[in-house]
């Protein structure tokens, strides 16, 4: 029986999630009549001490659209190099604002209030206006690292102070929350739009919501309708949104606990070099030299495990709902003989 690992975005929903999505009051969203949908929006921007949602299908477009929102043409987004939005997001940053980006190093995929401040465009003809800041939690090139609130705060104050739009990829923002032990609500009010992913860690089959203000929503809706992300009785997707809020953010605390030990039998084996510290559910495994991340991943599939290569050096596992202690065990034995 072939263990993926691939991704936390391959989980299917549970019994009990399709039972809550069969069940689910629809409406035509494009005309703001499914009241699941509205259910959901409000249930997030709630949590999160936010004034408004709007449900989309995928996190890249949530992403994207609050990056037209906040910048444009003659202007540039600050992000680290490695993130998800620059990287993974088919280059939609220059194909939908036009925007210039300037990329920041940073450990385990994180950045400073120190770094912004050094990449700050000059106030001249010859640079592009610095509009907006972006930040990824959890960091997934960073093997799920996470930023807190005392690495936020300064941040998110000082890009108020001087007229810069904050945005927060939360692809996984839950999984940070369970591992910071900190609140929704403390979180929102820092950034001026937060996407909250609910096809990864959460489980759903397919959606995001981006939160912001009433105002910005509105005009992210207009911008969605011309992505051709508006979705007519989206209530049966949504519902699944609802019950993950419900059941399904304490129990990620056993994704990391699993990621863990799976970082300790990764690191056991011939050819990996290091593991990177595991914060969450991404479990990233750098090689020997020697060792080419095709070579190991193919390794690990001829045993039934599927991961992905992650650059030039290393691989990527992600635990998920769909992994559980009976699968860890077998993971583990099936390593046990090596590679």
């Amino acid at each position: 029986m072939i263990i993926d690992l691939r991704s936390d975005t391959l989980t299917k929903p549970t019994a009990a999630m399709k039972e809550a999505m069969w069940s689910a009051a629809i409406g035509d969203d494009v005309f703001g009549e499914d009241p699941t949908v509205i259910a959901l929006e409000e249930k997030l921007a709630k949590r999160f001490g936010m004034e408004a949602g709007l449900f989309c299908p995928s996190g890249t477009m949530t992403n994207q659209i609050a990056i037209k929102l906040h910048a444009g043409p003659h202007k540039e987004v600050i992000c680290h190099k490695e993130s998800h939005i620059y990287l993974y997001e088919g280059g939609g940053i220059m194909a939908n604002s036009m925007s210039s980006v300037r990329l920041l190093e940073g450990e385990y995929g994180k950045i400073s209030l120190a770094d912004i401040q050094s990449a700050v465009q000059p106030d001249d003809v010859y640079a592009p206006e610095t509009a907006l800041v972006s930040l990824e939690n959890t960091m997934n090139k960073g093997g799920g690292s996470i930023y807190t609130l005392a690495d936020i705060e300064p941040i998110s104050d000082w890009c108020r102070n001087n007229a810069i739009k904050l945005h927060l990829d939360g692809a996984r923002i839950f999984n940070a929350l369970v591992a910071s032990g900190e609140a929704a609500e403390d979180w929102g009010p820092r950034f001026d739009t937060l996407s909250v992913c609910l096809s990864k860690g959460l489980g759903c089959p397919v959606g995001s919501v981006l939160l912001g203000d009433r105002q910005t929503i509105w005009r992210a809706r207009k911008i969605r309708k011309a992505m051709g992300g508006g979705m007519r009785q989206a209530g049966l997707l949504a519902a699944a949104g609802i019950y993950a809020l419900d059941h399904h953010i304490e129990r990620l605390a056993e994704d990391h606990r699993r990621a863990e030990i799976l970082a300790g039998y990764l690191g056991n084996l011939s050819g990996v070099r290091t593991v990177l510290p595991v914060r969450t559910n991404i479990v990233i495994a750098q090689l020997e030299p020697k060792v080419k991340p095709e070579m190991m991943i193919g390794k690990l599939k001829a045993i039934g495990i599927l991961g992905v290569t992650f650059g030039e050096d290393s691989i990527r596992l992600v635990t998920h709902l769909d992994f559980g202690d009976e699968d860890l065990n077998r993971l583990r034995e099936k390593l046990a003989g090596g590679l």
